[in-house]
């Protein structure tokens, strides 16, 4: 590893977007540069979930002076994601759209479970080495995030849709502080995390973490009038609750230690807070370092171990989950990577690494293409996809799982129910490399394919060539195939299959 390689994060959070830069030196990341503007995109969903053109221009607008910043960095080197705003937004495709290309780099959606997997990773990374029990919390402004675990290793993870901007908008709209109101939010927000009651318990940790924004906020204020600093206690969220209700009204708060851009949450924020410490019997919570972005570089860093991805892992226990069975995965893997390698064979020209991650996400979608069948057989590719659509899995992007989903979904039948996205060709190969496995491994045993030729033209049409007589050996075969010729004949990408 070169001695100063930069890395970069970019968090697209509910209330603020963040920036970090820094310096790897010897595997230890030092930040360099850090940047954090208060978007508020959270506030800017409609009635309809839409984003508001408001919002979406003002986030726009943030990216495009982190993209400056960027300028010189490669794709390597910077991980963006966005999380519980654009899980929501239903235009959120529109957004990130011009938002990649100020940026300049890939945007990924991430689920709450990851997100709370990369908070948890942050926090442990920055704290001393240890194999204590930890609990992790991380209030943001339309989410909270609940991780534990055991040293750097994370064991569950949650996500909440209770945070500081929506539920300051919610139980305080008009900007009234009382008793009242923060009762009212606080049983509110107990309702939701009530499920984390008996998984987080005090009994399964040993000390409790706070990471960002509304955690780092409260505890500001707290070290400004007296209390001890890195930590928050019930006698410090009482008096702060007392304090905010003599001002009356947000605009009269004034406290040394408030930041102007969180005097409008962070009513909705404490009583969050306050909901956490009575539900998870908490007595202090200490203030973490490590946040989200911490997680995003210590992923970055990982990656460089090539042996290692927890995506993986992911994919391993979905399969074993569903019941898959694993020969027959690992038999259309293997022929649908050799069909792909025909396709598209090793590059020379500095486009190895987009090659190895489509060359991976198809033999993670043919580990998974049966996932389904444990629901239903004759529709498993229909469950299959909804299920990785829609399936919080650790070290993925939404984004990365709709793809897995749409090559499950797309491996066998009609083509039009995906036609959308054959336009994008390296998809389109994945697919057809992963139909003609299914095809070839039709009988669940290991096929012939040493003289089965597949190729691709210059403009991106498909041939496949087996000799005569595979074709008398394997009649069966020969015939799906043929039959596979029709299916893409109805769409713009025929696909000629011959006999030698």
């Amino acid at each position: 590893m070169p001695s100063e390689l930069r890395l970069a994060a970019v968090d697209l959070g509910s209330n603020s977007f963040r920036l970090e830069i820094g310096i790897v030196e010897h595997q230890e990341f030092i930040r360099t540069e850090y940047i954090k503007e208060a978007v508020r995109q959270g506030g800017g969903l409609d009635a309809n979930r839409d984003l508001t053109p408001e919002a979406m221009q003002s986030g726009w607008n943030c990216l495009a002076r982190f993209g400056e910043r960027l300028a010189g960095f490669k794709r390597g080197q910077v991980r963006a994601v966005a999380t519980q705003t654009l899980r929501e937004a239903r235009n959120r495709d529109t957004f990130l759209a011009r938002a990649t290309k100020v940026l300049g780099f890939p945007i990924d959606v991430v689920s709450g479970r990851e997100e709370a997997r990369l908070i948890y990773q942050g926090v442990a990374n920055k704290l001393p080495a240890s194999d204590e029990k930890r609990l992790v919390i991380d209030i943001g402004g339309r989410s909270t995030e609940l991780a534990l675990g055991h040293g750097l290793q994370p064991r569950k993870m949650e996500s909440y849709r209770v945070g500081s901007l929506v539920w300051s908008q919610r139980y305080f709209p008009e900007g009234q502080l009382s008793h009242k109101h923060f009762q009212k939010a606080q049983v509110a927000a107990a309702a939701v995390l009530e499920g984390a009651t008996n998984a987080y318990q005090a009994a399964n940790w040993e000390r409790a973490y706070g990471s960002a924004g509304t955690t780092s906020a409260i505890g500001d204020i707290l070290v400004q009038a007296g209390w001890p600093a890195d930590k928050i206690d019930r006698e410090g969220l009482d008096w702060l609750l007392d304090t905010l209700v003599g001002a009356q009204e947000v605009e009269r708060i004034k406290l040394p230690g408030l930041r102007e851009d969180r005097r409008p949450i962070l009513a909705g924020g404490l009583s969050v807070l306050r909901a956490l410490f009575d539900l998870l019997h908490i007595d202090t919570l200490e203030i973490a370092q490590g946040g989200l972005r911490h997680g995003l570089i210590c992923d970055m860093l990982g990656e460089r171990d090539a042996t290692s991805d927890l995506r993986d892992t992911t994919v391993e226990r979905l399969a074993i989950k569903f019941q898959v069975d694993a020969a027959h995965a690992r038999r259309v893997g293997e022929v649908a990577t050799a069909l792909y390698r025909q396709i598209y064979p090793v590059p020379q020209n500095g486009q190895r690494a987009q090659w190895d991650r489509a060359l991976r996400k198809l033999g993670w979608a043919s580990q998974l293409h049966e996932i389904g069948s444990h629901i239903s057989h004759s529709d498993h590719h229909k469950h299959g996809a909804y299920i990785l659509s829609n399936a919080d899995a650790l070290g993925f992007a939404v984004a990365e799982m709709h793809r897995l989903g749409v090559l499950v979904l797309g491996h066998r039948g009609k083509l039009r129910k995906i036609e959308d996205e054959l336009g994008e060709e390296v998809l389109r190969m994945q697919l057809t490399a992963l139909r003609l496995a299914v095809i070839l491994c039709h009988a669940r045993r290991d096929p012939e394919i040493q003289n089965i030729v597949l190729r691709r033209d210059s403009q991106g049409m498909l041939s496949l060539r087996y000799p005569s007589e595979w074709a008398l050996k394997y009649p069966q075969s020969a015939y799906l195939l043929q039959e596979e010729v029709v299916a893409w004949q109805k769409t713009a990408w025929p696909l000629e299959c011959q006999e030698d």
